[in-house]
């Protein structure tokens, strides 16, 4: 039985891998290294990687799919650094968003796993996906049914022993990033976003055990309290900081901690409609939007690293995006091509993918958008993705449009 079961997936991957090539033809290119660098440019892409970049045409391999840009815009596929997403459905609607990498910020029972290996072995056409797995949270509710090792923990995660149990768990089952907390959260009307959770020996306790399995920590804190106690500790990202102090945004900087604001969420809690509908949320979005608003600007002068995350389940009610975290960045201050690189070439190098991903260059990652208008002249042509190409796979094609 077990040698029938490698043969099927040993199948699964052939045919992964036996892709026919794609040219892109006519395309203006445009990364986040070297902003706009080539005109009428050809891209071959063969077995999943770009495999030449020339200025003007080329000839198509055999048997190659070939789509004209018609002069429009080749960019590097976005990336979303934090995600809910769970099911086949939530992962389409992020990559015809123009995302093509997704790093899970928890999902309820490892459906993030199963995604990643479905996108690798091209069952999906994408995106490509770093797992999370179980939050590592006080209070793991329902999660608990995730793992025959979590039902042990239903009185509450908060010892060592239960913090690193949750961390093996994650481990065990193959993840890329552990995620915890540092404060509460803000998209629940009856929590203090600001109000710290794990104490910095907490933290510690849960980044020492991720270390142990090569796994870098992911920290929720929108407090400065939590916040603070999550950079001591050694995490690598900060998700949300609304409300981070001078002297936490410089540990930060000397840490080399990553800031992820997820911006986009906040003003979704200010906005009826969206992922949040609650009164008392959208109060609090009104009062956090210019706190965040000010913390983002602040860490970009103090040149805190910063990779874009767009914080939602990717649900049929969603309307957070990637596009959209990045022309905020804009307004916070940054050049388009300083936010371009918050999704792409930044984002890769939080998620240590940098030398594959979120360039155009050959032998990376066949992963690409293309766009009606030049994002470096107007950031929001990233709000309308073509063609979005996922290791070489087409995952939306909406070209031509006629002569």
């Amino acid at each position: 039985m077990r040698s029938l079961v490698v043969c099927s997936l040993l199948a699964v991957a052939s045919v992964a891998r036996a892709q026919a090539p794609l040219v892109i033809t006519n395309a203006n290119l445009v990364d986040g290294v070297r902003g706009a660098f080539a005109s009428n440019a050809s891209v071959v892409i063969e077995n999943g990687r770009i495999a030449r970049i020339a200025t003007g045409p080329v000839t198509p391999p055999a048997g190659a799919q070939v789509i004209d840009a018609r002069g429009r815009y080749l960019l590097p596929g976005l990336i979303d650094v934090h995600t809910h997403v769970a099911s086949l459905a939530a992962a389409r609607r992020a990559l015809e968003s123009g995302v093509t990498t997704i790093r899970s910020a928890s999902v309820n029972a490892f459906q993030d796993v199963a995604l990643r290996e479905a996108s690798r072995q091209g069952a999906i056409p994408g995106p490509d996906v770093l797992a999370a797995g179980v939050f590592v949270t006080p209070n793991l509710g329902e999660t608990i049914l995730a793992d025959t090792a979590l039902p042990a923990l239903a009185g509450g995660v908060t010892t060592e022993a239960a913090l690193r149990a949750v961390v093996r768990a994650n481990a065990r089952r193959g993840v890329d990033v552990i995620k915890t907390r540092g404060t509460e959260r803000a998209g629940l009307p009856d929590t203090d976003p600001r109000k710290q959770t794990y104490t910095e020996q907490q933290l510690a306790w849960i980044v020492d055990e991720a270390t142990r399995h090569n796994l870098p920590v992911m920290a929720h804190a929108h407090g400065d309290e939590g916040a603070y106690a999550a950079v001591k500790a050694g995490v690598r990202s900060i998700e949300h900081g609304t409300y981070l102090s001078d002297s936490t945004l410089r540990l930060m900087k000397e840490r080399g901690t990553w800031l992820v604001p997820t911006w986009i969420t906040i003003l979704d809690l200010a906005t009826p409609g969206g992922d949040y509908e609650d009164p008392v949320l959208t109060l609090r979005g009104r009062n956090m939007s210019p706190i965040v608003a000010a913390a983002v600007a602040k860490a970009h002068r103090m040149g805190i690293r910063i990779a874009t995350g767009a914080d939602t389940d990717y649900g049929t009610a969603s309307v957070n995006r990637i596009y959209a975290e990045v022309a905020l960045f804009v307004d916070a201050g940054m050049t388009p091509l300083e936010a371009l690189r918050t999704a792409t070439t930044s984002a890769a190098e939080l998620l240590r993918i940098g030398d594959r991903v979120g360039q155009l260059k050959e032998g990376y990652e066949a992963d690409l958008i293309l766009v009606e208008g030049n994002p470096l002249a107007d950031i929001k042509a990233l709000s309308d993705a073509l063609v979005v190409i996922s290791n070489g796979r087409v995952g939306l094609n909406r070209t031509p449009f006629g002569k």
